[in-house]
């Protein structure tokens, strides 16, 4: 504790206690440096717990284990949020992490030589501040969603658990990405359902079987190495790969259809309360499932370290015009595979040894000890 200030002071900080966060644990507490993660969820894994029920990694478990710590599941099995969320929460126990649950940081500025965050919890001071708060935070609704009729239930996927949320009638989930047809698969036991949206392709062999046993790792060595920001065809993909989502990859078109699920145009706009489709149609619905994605929120972080897209602007995760500060999980951090569990602990590595080679470079006395 700072005496001064009131601040607890840390050499650094983790905003976010998930994969990135914890994978940058790792590493640091393998290399000897003090730090504290902040974890905004009562429990850590809480971000997975809470998405919808049925939910299931697209990864299989073999690949889904962080640095240190293999998953405790059947290698080719496909493990449910809650498990994963158990994992994090596990794998934070096992190595002995500091993380400090229920603290949502409010703002990060800096004070001179130090990183200041408030929260209210408290204020700490850091000399690094690692930001994994994660890239999909925000749920992305467009603007005339409120213009639908009042008696439509609304629902974005952030918030959909399951069926019963909805009310009786037709169902229109938008966005006909992998949460989308997931979603929309799911309800079509119950409700008549409709998808809204252009798939981005989809992998050409049924998830799971032998011939994907054979696929993925050639699906995972291209994402991790191929498609990353190192290669000239990795810089001119990835982007784009990451902006348009990936092809679909447990649920077909064809398990769609065969459930009666109807594909239709995507949404533009509100016609008369219903939802207007781009080929002009409009949509009689008595509910919608938002399946438009996420946006990061930054706007806690009072520092000039964004461009003009609001994006981070960074090399690998690492800020250079603002020494010491970080980010994790951003999509195409380095790779396609940046933002989910198998590419963590790569870009936790790469960051920790930058925070040790940057304490290296320091005095001994420009170093706090942690509190």
């Amino acid at each position: 504790m700072d005496a001064a200030t009131g601040s607890e002071r840390f050499e650094t900080i983790i905003v976010g206690g998930g994969q990135a966060g914890l994978a940058v644990g790792y590493h640091l507490a393998g290399r000897g440096r003090p730090f504290l993660v902040l974890e905004s969820h009562e429990r850590v894994g809480d971000s997975w717990r809470h998405r919808w029920d049925s939910l299931r990694v697209f990864t299989p478990a073999r690949y889904n284990g962080l640095p240190g710590l293999r998953f405790p599941a059947p290698g080719w099995s496909f493990p449910t949020k809650d498990e994963v969320g158990d994992y994090l929460e596990a794998y934070a126990t096992r190595f002995g992490l500091p993380v400090r649950t229920g603290v949502r940081v409010d703002e990060l500025s800096r004070a001179g030589d130090r990183f200041v965050l408030a929260s209210g919890s408290g204020t700490f001071e850091a000399d690094n501040v690692v930001i994994a708060s994660g890239a999909c935070h925000t749920p992305k609704v467009p603007p005339f969603a409120r213009e639908l009729r009042p008696n439509i239930v609304q629902l974005h996927s952030a918030v959909y658990r399951n069926a019963a949320q909805l009310q009786d009638g037709e169902v229109l989930v938008v966005g006909a990405g992998n949460s989308g047809a997931e979603i929309a698969l799911e309800l079509a036991s119950s409700h008549r359902t409709r998808l809204s949206g252009t798939p981005s392709g989809e992998i050409p062999v049924r998830h799971g079987s032998h011939a994907a046993r054979a696929l993925l790792p050639v699906i995972k060595f291209v994402g991790h190495r191929v498609l990353s920001r190192r290669t000239p065809i990795g810089r001119k993909v990835g982007p784009k790969l990451v902006a348009h989502g990936t092809p679909l990859i447990r649920t077909k078109m064809r398990d769609l259809t065969a459930v009666g699920v109807e594909l239709v145009a995507r949404v533009v706009g509100v016609q008369g309360g219903r939802p207007l489709l781009d080929d002009g149609g409009v949509v009689e619905v008595a509910n919608v499932v938002w399946c438009t994605g996420f946006r990061p929120d930054f706007a806690w972080v009072d520092l000039p370290v964004f461009g003009g897209d609001g994006q981070p602007i960074h090399d690998r995760g690492i800020v250079t015009p603002e020494p010491g500060l970080y980010f994790m999980g951003l999509p195409f951090q380095y790779a396609v595979t940046s933002d989910v569990l198998p590419g963590a602990g790569r870009d936790a590595a790469h960051i920790a040894r930058h925070i040790v080679a940057r304490r290296r470079s320091a005095r001994p006395d420009d170093v706090p000890v942690p509190a």
